[in-house]
């Protein structure tokens, strides 16, 4: 088993290595949250062109198709039933609104998906709440260490430093 920086667990790391190693892990973590981000996003924008596609498509229906529609399905009527011309153009005209309402309605559904979707303010609370983490984040207290009176072979009193213990 080995620590990230490749540096076996349990062996002693300096201070310089430690730090590159907490640098590296929190540029990961950032890369992380603004991946996330996009993601989310990414679903947002989707939902909204759903939406704005069903909106466009129920527009479309009432704009380009009322005229044809509603003359042969006026005529479809009057054939069938016999009744006056004019209220089987309104019953045409009835049946277009509604087909549009429908679609208006999944525009509608997909729009509030779209806007309860709220990805980007989920990663900000993320990315807050760790950096007030950090913030408060302090050092475990060292033990004194007991003044040595006999030095090792080759070291000497400036090269003897306190090492950070790993909790794992």
């Amino acid at each position: 088993m080995s620590a990230p920086d490749g540096s076996p667990v349990g062996a002693e790391r300096s201070i310089g290595q430690l730090f590159a190693s907490a640098t590296a892990e929190m540029s990961a973590l950032v890369h992380d949250e603004i991946a996330l981000a996009k993601a989310q996003l990414r679903q947002d924008v989707k939902r909204g062109a759903t939406s704005g596609g069903a909106f466009m498509a129920a527009g479309g229906l009432l704009v380009f198709s009322l005229p044809m529609l509603n003359f042969a399905l006026a005529y479809g009527i009057r054939t069938w039933s016999n009744w006056n011309l004019a209220i089987c153009f309104l019953l045409s005209f009835a049946a277009n609104v509604l087909i549009a309402l429908v679609l208006a309605l999944i525009g509608l559904v997909f729009a509030k998906k779209a806007k309860k979707g709220r990805g980007p303010q989920k990663v900000a609370a993320s990315v807050k709440e760790t950096a007030g983490v950090l913030q408060k984040a302090k050092p475990h207290p060292r033990p004194q260490l007991p003044e040595l009176t006999e030095l090792p072979e080759g070291r000497t009193p400036g090269a003897v430093e306190p090492v950070a213990r790993s909790s794992s």
